[in-house]
């Protein structure tokens, strides 16, 4: 469903933000005090702007108050980034998603009106552990302690094979959700399916039997 989604603060992670909700068919205002780099995102979003997002009023002036969704994607400014929390919760904001540095600040600012926190460096060096510790491993999702969702390369010996074949759900007790060949993604595959070199395959599972799939490689 197209949402209309206010993105504040446009470093790296803001900024992939609201350039993929655009791609994914959205309208986003992205919002950042620098002026150069609001003037850089402009021409890629719906409507950009340079204001202080702590200022509930400049809010009130862009029409804050009117989007159901907002990211806050400021973390290097503690303090504004819990008060631009605060202003969107006053102004009624349904749903905000805030950045956090520190465990202490997505605390405070769960208490003040962040309905989601994310870490996202922590997050990103998760998954770029688990990429190093799994060869085959192209990208993982942690979705509980020692349990993860993981997307992989098909090891040289299951190539020209059927997933029965392979018998991952048997052998390792790893769920194969779905596979992704070229643009085209198959949910829940056939047990027929063969599966060739450049496939990627979507399991979930323990990560130590995540684990024991590079072995196979």
């Amino acid at each position: 469903m197209k949402q209309s989604v206010l993105v504040i603060g446009l470093g790296r992670f803001g900024s992939a933000a609201a350039l993929e909700l655009m791609a994914l068919g959205h309208e986003v205002l992205a919002v950042d005090m620098d002026e150069a780099v609001v003037n850089g995102i402009a021409p890629d979003v719906t409507h950009a702007a340079q204001l202080d997002a702590s200022d509930e009023k400049a809010l009130r002036a862009v029409g804050a108050a009117e989007f159901s969704l907002a990211i806050v994607a400021i973390s290097s400014a503690t303090e504004a980034s819990i008060f631009a929390t605060m202003a969107l919760r006053n102004l009624g904001v349904n749903s905000i998603v805030a950045k956090a540095a520190t465990e202490l600040h997505g605390a405070i600012l769960g208490r003040v009106g962040a309905d989601r926190v994310v870490y996202a460096e922590r997050e990103t060096g998760q998954r770029v552990a688990h990429s190093l510790s799994i060869p085959n491993v192209i990208d993982y999702l942690d979705v509980a302690p020692r349990f993860g969702l993981a997307k992989i390369r098909p090891a040289a010996p299951w190539v020209g094979k059927t997933i029965k074949d392979i018998d991952l759900s048997g052998r390792l007790t790893v769920s194969l959700i779905a596979l992704r060949r070229g643009s085209e993604v198959l949910v829940n595959p056939q047990r027929d399916t063969v599966i060739a070199a450049k496939d990627e395959l979507i399991v979930l599972g323990l990560d130590d039997k995540l684990e024991r799939i590079a072995s196979e490689g």
